[in-house]
């Protein structure tokens, strides 16, 4: 699994910041496929979101944590 990190801040307060994560389920999505089509995944969470800015992005493999 690869997720992409977003980090953004709100427009109205920018020292209030937040990391966002995106995940990618499918076995297909690479790192490298995450940075080629993560902006469009971006614009569409902003969308959703219009009181947040971007920072900055990255893409990873996902840290799986163990459920207790």
């Amino acid at each position: 699994m690869i997720e992409l990190i977003l980090s953004v801040c709100l427009a109205a307060a920018p020292a209030t910041c937040k990391d966002v994560r995106l995940s990618y389920m499918a076995e297909t999505v690479t790192p490298h496929a995450c940075n080629l089509y993560g902006q469009s995944e971006i614009a569409r969470w902003l969308e959703a979101h219009p009181k947040w800015r971007p920072v900055r992005w990255g893409c990873r493999r996902a840290k799986l944590e163990a459920k207790a």
